[in-house]
Protein backbone atom coordinates (compact mmCIF):
# COMPACT_ATOMS: atom_id res chain seq x y z
CA UNK A 1 0.00 0.00 0.00
CA UNK A 2 1.33 3.43 -0.92
CA UNK A 3 2.00 5.80 1.97
CA UNK A 4 -0.42 8.77 1.78
CA UNK A 5 2.23 11.16 3.16
CA UNK A 6 4.58 10.21 0.30
CA UNK A 7 1.76 10.63 -2.20
CA UNK A 8 0.89 14.07 -0.81
CA UNK A 9 4.56 15.12 -1.07
CA UNK A 10 4.65 14.00 -4.70
CA UNK A 11 1.49 15.98 -5.45
CA UNK A 12 3.07 19.00 -3.75
CA UNK A 13 6.20 18.62 -5.89
CA UNK A 14 4.01 18.52 -8.99
CA UNK A 15 2.19 21.70 -7.98
CA UNK A 16 5.34 23.56 -6.85
CA UNK A 17 7.22 22.76 -10.05
CA UNK A 18 4.24 22.96 -12.46
CA UNK A 19 4.74 19.32 -13.53
CA UNK A 20 2.05 17.41 -15.39
CA UNK A 21 3.41 13.91 -14.82
CA UNK A 22 5.60 12.03 -12.32
CA UNK A 23 6.50 8.35 -12.47
CA UNK A 24 8.51 6.63 -9.73
CA UNK A 25 9.56 3.00 -9.41
CA UNK A 26 11.84 2.05 -6.51
CA UNK A 27 11.57 -1.70 -7.00
CA UNK A 28 9.05 -2.20 -4.18
CA UNK A 29 6.32 0.15 -5.36
CA UNK A 30 5.46 2.05 -8.51
CA UNK A 31 3.47 5.28 -8.75
CA UNK A 32 2.49 7.27 -11.81
CA UNK A 33 0.74 10.61 -11.30
CA UNK A 34 -0.75 12.74 -14.08
CA UNK A 35 -2.74 15.92 -14.16
CA UNK A 36 -4.32 17.90 -16.95
CA UNK A 37 -3.73 21.60 -17.46
CA UNK A 38 -1.60 23.42 -14.89
CA UNK A 39 -3.45 23.54 -11.59
CA UNK A 40 -5.80 20.73 -12.61
CA UNK A 41 -6.60 17.81 -10.32
CA UNK A 42 -3.92 15.15 -9.90
CA UNK A 43 -4.80 11.65 -10.99
CA UNK A 44 -3.15 8.50 -9.66
CA UNK A 45 -2.86 6.51 -12.86
CA UNK A 46 -1.06 3.29 -11.97
CA UNK A 47 -0.26 2.61 -8.36
CA UNK A 48 1.23 -0.84 -7.98
CA UNK A 49 2.91 -2.42 -5.00
CA UNK A 50 5.47 -5.18 -4.92
CA UNK A 51 4.55 -8.52 -3.36
CA UNK A 52 3.06 -7.81 0.04
CA UNK A 53 5.10 -8.63 3.12
CA UNK A 54 3.64 -10.99 5.75
CA UNK A 55 2.25 -8.06 7.76
CA UNK A 56 0.39 -6.61 4.75
CA UNK A 57 -2.93 -8.47 5.30
CA UNK A 58 -3.42 -6.35 8.42
CA UNK A 59 -3.23 -3.11 6.38
CA UNK A 60 -6.41 -3.60 4.29
CA UNK A 61 -8.48 -4.44 7.38
CA UNK A 62 -8.68 -0.82 8.68
CA UNK A 63 -9.73 0.40 5.24
CA UNK A 64 -12.68 -1.98 5.07
CA UNK A 65 -14.43 -0.71 8.23
CA UNK A 66 -13.91 2.89 7.12
CA UNK A 67 -15.58 2.16 3.80
CA UNK A 68 -18.36 0.26 5.56
CA UNK A 69 -18.91 3.14 7.99
CA UNK A 70 -20.08 5.49 5.25
CA UNK A 71 -23.40 4.85 3.55
CA UNK A 72 -23.15 2.89 0.31
CA UNK A 73 -24.13 4.91 -2.73
CA UNK A 74 -26.74 3.38 -4.97
CA UNK A 75 -27.06 6.24 -7.45
CA UNK A 76 -24.60 8.36 -9.40
CA UNK A 77 -21.84 9.92 -7.30
CA UNK A 78 -19.50 12.88 -7.22
CA UNK A 79 -16.03 11.48 -6.62
CA UNK A 80 -12.91 13.04 -5.14
CA UNK A 81 -10.44 13.94 -7.91
CA UNK A 82 -7.49 13.74 -5.48
CA UNK A 83 -6.17 12.47 -2.18
CA UNK A 84 -6.62 14.90 0.69
CA UNK A 85 -8.86 16.13 3.48
CA UNK A 86 -12.56 16.80 2.78
CA UNK A 87 -14.12 20.06 3.96
CA UNK A 88 -17.81 20.79 3.40
CA UNK A 89 -17.37 24.59 3.78
CA UNK A 90 -14.71 27.20 3.10
CA UNK A 91 -14.25 27.77 6.85
CA UNK A 92 -15.90 26.56 10.08
CA UNK A 93 -18.07 29.69 10.40
CA UNK A 94 -19.77 29.40 7.01
CA UNK A 95 -22.50 27.01 5.87
CA UNK A 96 -21.67 23.94 3.78
CA UNK A 97 -21.32 24.49 0.03
CA UNK A 98 -24.13 21.96 -0.55
CA UNK A 99 -26.42 19.81 1.58
CA UNK A 100 -28.87 17.01 0.81
CA UNK A 101 -31.73 18.32 -1.30
CA UNK A 102 -29.64 21.01 -3.06
CA UNK A 103 -29.54 20.99 -6.85
CA UNK A 104 -26.12 21.21 -8.49
CA UNK A 105 -24.81 21.84 -11.99
CA UNK A 106 -21.45 20.88 -13.44
CA UNK A 107 -19.92 24.20 -12.28
CA UNK A 108 -21.26 24.13 -8.70
CA UNK A 109 -18.54 24.05 -6.04
CA UNK A 110 -19.54 21.20 -3.70
CA UNK A 111 -16.60 21.05 -1.27
CA UNK A 112 -12.90 21.67 -0.71
CA UNK A 113 -10.21 18.99 -0.65
CA UNK A 114 -6.98 20.05 1.01
CA UNK A 115 -3.82 18.45 -0.35
CA UNK A 116 -0.36 19.57 0.76
CA UNK A 117 -1.71 22.76 2.37
CA UNK A 118 -3.45 23.71 -0.90
CA UNK A 119 -7.23 24.08 -0.70
CA UNK A 120 -8.81 22.85 -3.94
CA UNK A 121 -12.41 23.76 -4.74
CA UNK A 122 -14.15 20.67 -6.10
CA UNK A 123 -16.90 21.16 -8.67
CA UNK A 124 -19.76 18.72 -9.16
CA UNK A 125 -18.93 18.08 -12.84
CA UNK A 126 -22.45 16.58 -13.02
CA UNK A 127 -25.95 17.94 -12.72
CA UNK A 128 -28.47 16.60 -10.26
CA UNK A 129 -29.78 16.81 -6.72
CA UNK A 130 -27.61 15.94 -3.71
CA UNK A 131 -29.10 12.83 -2.08
CA UNK A 132 -26.46 12.34 0.63
CA UNK A 133 -22.99 13.34 1.78
CA UNK A 134 -20.91 10.15 2.05
CA UNK A 135 -18.01 11.53 4.12
CA UNK A 136 -17.71 13.62 7.27
CA UNK A 137 -16.12 17.07 7.46
CA UNK A 138 -12.38 16.63 8.08
CA UNK A 139 -12.26 13.02 6.79
CA UNK A 140 -9.38 11.86 4.61
CA UNK A 141 -10.53 11.03 1.09
CA UNK A 142 -8.80 9.08 -1.65
CA UNK A 143 -8.68 9.57 -5.39
CA UNK A 144 -11.93 8.32 -6.92
CA UNK A 145 -13.72 7.94 -3.58
CA UNK A 146 -17.44 8.77 -3.71
CA UNK A 147 -18.07 11.88 -1.60
CA UNK A 148 -21.64 12.79 -2.60
CA UNK A 149 -24.52 10.70 -3.92
CA UNK A 150 -26.90 12.22 -6.44
CA UNK A 151 -30.57 11.36 -6.98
Amino acid sequence: MIDLKKLEKLIGLMADNDLTEIELDDGTEKVQLKRGAAGGPVQVVAPAAAPAPAAAPAAPAPAAPAAGASPAATGPTIDSPMVGTFYSASNPDTPAFVKPGDSVTADTVVCIVEAMKVFNEIKAEKSGKIKSVLVENGDAVEFGQAIFELE
